[in-house]
């Protein structure tokens, strides 16, 4: 077979044309005849049992039965009518009904000879009843293409209406493999294949469309999941180690009176195993010659920062500028302040940079910036603009990282002849799964303890019904002196109706915590920025007791001194933003509390949301729950989700594949870095035409 034979344009294949063919792209995405071979089957139906009338079952399934029609009846109905067909075998009777085409089905039914009918059943009292079946004379359907399991294909409601039924697609498809003579070059090596037992393309290709019985599907699907997610790692462990050796880092490896006299003098606590371990990690990196592209995941207030500012302080020991992007001002802003103060005296110079900076200070920050006397630069997107040069950026740390576009990233990279260091930073974590899909290209440390003297924070679930409760809990804890938090969710499609319970929430609090006992703030999207800024400053400084708001403050306000965490219409939340949210609390050493509100009436994925925050506080537990409950693309937001736009594999549920397609990607490229060795001449095939067509995941740092 020529080996750009599956890159012809779809109008080409027999069957198609221009029109049908453009309904495919519009619609599914099928421009070539390989985006038709890649568009798999959903699900299929099981033809190879035949059923007996008294063997039927309500179970919603389509089930083939052979007998003969008897009768044929017109009934009235409310609306139109329906013709009804007495359809029986030797073991009882059933109906067959149709609600249109009358005349014609009329006109070609056979009464008395053996049918094959295929379709689901109702039940109706005791009897059973197929709408529209499809029908096939027993004759014809024993000599007809065995296609025992029959696939369905994807469909959408214009394609339907254009004619292109399920039955078009297959028939496309048998067409595409006629034309092919079912055989298509192998993509995996010879001792691959043997080791796990893979049956070859071909067979796979045939076995997923149409397959011969439920083994032969099972082996398909797992040939060709293993290989679709083998490519993946292929191509972001070869990324890794070109990154190792090709692109040059600055070498860190002075370690002088910034990083040791901060370590003396200015560290707040003890440091955690977990963050001496992440240090040891980024400080080998550093000192090696190769630049770091590192991934630092950490949960909410796992204290992250401190790690972040010490790698600085290696960048400056060694003659180096060091910056810090995050995602808000808010965060920019607090950013900024907390490393002012865990550096107290020492003489760093530090400077925020967002769009709300004077433009006089801008032009005093430039100038500082280009001639080397400012050494760390915190900021948002505004560090990213052109005017804003560095002397000698040695280290860019980026917080919550998926916030931020791959283009932006790369702007990053180009503030220095020699790339600086990269540390990303997130509290989201990322199940180990998507992380070695997504970043699998990046080394990866996780701090996974929290400083000592923090307390676990108590998380409940109370219906509605317990306000009353719920306030008197919140009338103690101001007692004794804490704050509290009350966050209603905002979401962009329902905005008005959330204003509405925001604001009638913050009234009724009003009410039952009136002033001059009571301080109440409120924080909102709809607010001017100074107004926003304004009732959070009181808040942090204390002045009120009670801050009421929408999801604004789901990352950054540190306020150690608020214990309580109350979400309203909790089941309209996701799991990783009800996990940000509870992290906001229990910042200091006193006992501190999340209390999940909601209505009676709970989806099952509400359930189990609630049910995962009540049972644990581990960010990776929950996010491998999110990920479970929400899917790959969901979880990584727009900016990241076309990046792993995969054809059949899941990497929820194909975990174990996963996990196996990495281990064998990085034996080959261990025994046969340019994949020069004969055997491996069909990887590096179909490796090759993959790169060309660029639609695999080359987006990554």
């Amino acid at each position: 077979m020529n080996p750009n034979f599956l890159q012809t344009p779809i109008p080409y294949l027999k069957g198609v044309g221009p029109n049908r063919a453009d309904t495919l792209r519009t619609e599914l995405g099928i421009e070539t005849y390989q985006d038709l071979l890649h568009l798999f089957p959903n699900r299929y139906l099981d033809k190879t049992q035949y059923y007996k009338v008294n063997q039927l079952q309500s179970s919603g399934a389509d089930v083939q039965v052979v007998g003969k029609i008897i009768h044929l009846k017109t009934v009235e109905q409310k609306r139109g009518k329906r013709l009804v067909a007495t359809f029986i075998d030797e073991t009882g009777q059933m109906e067959l009904v149709w609600f249109r085409s009358h005349k014609w089905i009329r006109e070609n039914l056979k009464l008395n000879e053996p049918y094959v009918v295929f379709g689901r059943t109702t039940r109706y009292g005791s009897t059973f009843s197929m709408p529209h079946p499809e029908m096939e004379l027993l004759s014809e359907h024993q000599q007809g293409l065995k296609i025992a399991m029959q696939p369905i294909y994807p469909s959408t409601e214009k394609l339907s209406a254009k004619g292109i039924t399920n039955r078009v697609i297959s028939k496309m498809v048998q067409q595409l493999f006629l034309e092919c003579k079912g055989q298509f070059p192998e993509s995996l090596s010879p001792p691959i294949l043997d080791e796990l037992r893979l049956i070859s393309k071909s067979e796979a290709l045939f076995n997923i469309h149409f397959p011969k019985n439920q083994d032969l599907l099972a082996k398909a699907r797992f040939r060709l999941k293993f290989e679709e997610l083998f490519f993946v790692q292929l191509q972001l462990i070869s990324k890794k180690i070109l990154r190792k050796h090709k692109i040059k880092g600055l070498t860190f490896d002075q370690v002088g009176d910034n990083f040791n006299g901060f370590f003396k003098n200015h560290l707040p606590f003890e440091l955690t195993n977990a963050q001496k371990k992440v240090i040891k990690e980024i400080r080998k990196d550093m000192g090696s010659n190769a630049q770091m592209n590192r991934l630092l995941q950490g949960d909410v207030g796992s204290g992250k920062t401190i790690v972040a500012l010490m790698c600085m302080l290696l960048a400056i020991d060694n003659g180096f500028q060091s910056c810090l992007m995050a995602p808000t001002e808010i965060l920019a802003q607090q950013h900024y302040n907390g490393l002012k103060e865990l550096l107290g005296k020492m003489d760093v110079k530090i400077a925020l940079l967002t769009g709300s900076t004077k433009k006089s200070e801008r032009t005093l920050l430039h100038n500082q910036l280009e001639n080397g006397n400012l050494n760390i630069l915190v900021g948002t997107h505004a560090v990213l603009e052109d005017k804003v040069q560095f002397k000698n950026l040695g280290l860019a740390v980026i917080d919550e990282q998926h916030r931020f576009g791959v283009a932006q990233r790369s702007k990053l990279w180009h503030k220095n002849e020699i790339p600086p260091h990269i540390l990303v930073m997130t509290a989201t974590p990322i199940p180990r799964t998507l992380a070695m899909s997504l970043y699998g290209d990046l080394d990866i440390s996780v701090i996974d303890e929290l400083p000592p003297g923090r307390k676990p924070i108590k998380t409940v679930h109370r219906f509605d019904g317990n306000r009353l409760k719920v306030f008197q809990f919140i009338k103690d804890e101001i007692k004794k002196g804490r704050q509290i938090y009350i966050v209603y969710p905002l979401i962009k499609e329902s905005e008005a109706l959330d204003y509405k319970d925001l604001m009638d929430g913050y009234e009724s609090i009003a009410r039952d915590f009136p002033l001059p006992e009571y301080q109440v703030s409120i924080v909102h999207g709809k607010m001017k920025p100074a107004d926003k800024d304004y009732e959070m400053e009181r808040f942090v400084k204390g002045e009120t007791q009670i801050m009421v708001a929408t999801t604004v403050i789901e990352v950054g306000v540190n306020v150690p001194n608020a214990s309580v965490m109350i979400i309203e219409s909790t089941e309209r939340f996701g799991l990783s933003q009800l996990h940000q949210l509870r992290g906001r609390v229990g910042r200091g050493a006193e006992q501190s509390f999340c209390i999940l509100m909601t209505g009676y009436k709970l989806s099952e994925d509400a359930k189990t949301r609630l049910q995962t925050m009540v049972r644990t506080n581990d960010g990776f537990e929950i996010a491998e729950v999110d990920l479970k409950l929400r899917g790959p693309g969901d979880l990584m937001g727009t900016q990241q989700s076309g990046l792993l736009n995969l054809k059949i594999a899941d990497i929820v549920k194909d975990n174990q594949i996963l996990k196996t397609a990495r281990y064998h990607a990085i034996q080959l490229l261990k025994n046969d870095p340019k994949l020069e060795k004969s055997e491996n001449a069909s990887i590096l095939f179909a490796y090759s035409k993959m790169m060309k067509q660029s639609n695999i995941w080359n987006y990554i740092s």
